[in-house]
């Protein structure tokens, strides 16, 4: 039996890969939260659109079961992997595997904060936390967001865009600093701020208490926001623990090869959690190929990950942006065009591009400047 941990884009699409190839080996999806389906992308912009947590839910696990042919656990937690004895033990119940697949996804990284109030902020990196946070934006004028990276920008806008009031804070010098160049950052922070968000750069948030009905969040240069709700939005931490508990090799994800095999040749990763020869790419696109290469191999057919080139779309629709960073440790340089509605940054060595950052109405070269990447892993 097949069986798969997570039930994310990660682990559904894998099961659909190999549904492909194969339409009747045991399949079994194990998952702690209801297995329904859902497109997390739409997470950042579902305010702007009015969707409820329930219409972001495209399908239930029991049609997606049906859909797979497979078997899902739901609401249930797995509390060991025995590789030596191929198999997982969840819910108190023991499942034996011949091939065990870890789409484990990332988990919110926690800002240490002091103060009383720690535990009333929120994160919303799946539609769990979706359905906890949608309730409260009613009732919400103004909230800080401690996070200026690419979805702390995203709910900046999508919170902006149906009338809140929103702070974002970070020790950063522009949005968005691990993926722009600092002047398309700065383009970004413009035209956010047109929108009537404040930023709060160059700052850490030190601590968040209650102050009357809201909060009151305090910065370490001593300056303070009242807010009616707190959303951190910092950044994802591979969730790693269940490749630990079955001593598999972890560094900032689970190490795969290109085959997406971990230290145990039976147990595969792919997604948030996964580092693929050396690379983390929490991306739908990543995840998209892993798992179509997983779905062979999986099906008796080994067939290696290629990532082509694969621009990551940022939902800030105040001002677009599409970045196609260049590989970590690269040598070269940004040429920056700034333009009256817009950036064209190209990250460059010689003649040769190696990444690109499009902001404004320069989005629009796309396509043309993707052609000329090399692949991430050919």
């Amino acid at each position: 039996m097949i069986i798969i941990i997570g039930t994310g884009l990660a682990g559904y699409s894998t099961a659909k890969e190999f549904r492909k190839h194969d339409k009747e080996s045991p399949l079994m999806l194990i998952t702690s939260d209801d297995g329904a389906n859902y497109s997390k992308p739409m997470l950042s912009n579902a305010l702007t659109k009015d969707k409820s947590p329930e219409s972001l839910a495209m399908q239930s696990a029991e049609k997606m079961a049906e859909t797979l042919n497979a078997t899902i656990k739901t609401e249930t937690q797995v509390t060991a992997i025995n590789p030596a004895q191929h198999s997982v033990t969840a819910g108190g119940e023991t499942y034996e595997y011949s091939k065990l697949v870890l789409a484990t996804g990332a988990n919110p990284i926690t800002p240490p904060l002091e103060g009383d109030a720690t535990d009333d902020i929120y994160t919303v990196n799946s539609l769990h936390h979706y359905r906890s946070f949608h309730p409260v934006v009613g009732d919400t004028e103004t909230i800080a967001i401690i996070g200026p990276g690419l979805i702390g920008c995203e709910f900046a806008n999508d919170l902006a865009n149906i009338g809140k009031t929103v702070h974002v804070v970070g020790p950063d010098k522009t949005p968005l600093s691990l993926l722009l160049p600092e002047t398309a950052g700065q383009a970004l922070q413009a035209d956010l701020e047109k929108q009537g968000i404040t930023f709060h750069l160059g700052v850490l948030p030190k601590a968040v208490n209650k102050k009357g009905n809201g909060y009151e969040l305090t910065l370490d240069n001593g300056d303070t926001i009242e807010a009616d709700t707190v959303l951190s939005a910092v950044g994802l931490r591979p969730n790693t623990e269940l490749a630990e508990m079955a001593d598999l090799h972890v560094e900032r994800g689970v190490i795969a090869n290109r085959l997406l095999q971990t230290s145990d040749p039976d147990i595969y990763t792919l997604g948030d959690s996964a580092q693929v020869e050396g690379r983390v790419l929490p991306y739908i696109m990543p995840i998209m190929h892993a798992a179509r290469a997983l779905g062979q191999t999986l099906a008796g057919t080994d067939t290696e990950v290629k990532y082509p080139a694969m621009p990551v779309v940022i939902k800030t629709p105040a001002h677009p942006i599409v970045i196609s960073a260049p590989a970590p440790g690269a040598e070269g340089e940004w040429d920056i065009e700034q333009r009256e509605d817009g950036v064209k940054a190209l990250f460059k060595n010689g003649d040769d591009l190696l990444g690109f950052a499009l902001t404004g109405s320069a989005v629009s070269e796309k396509q043309a400047l993707s052609k000329e990447l090399p692949p991430v892993m050919g």
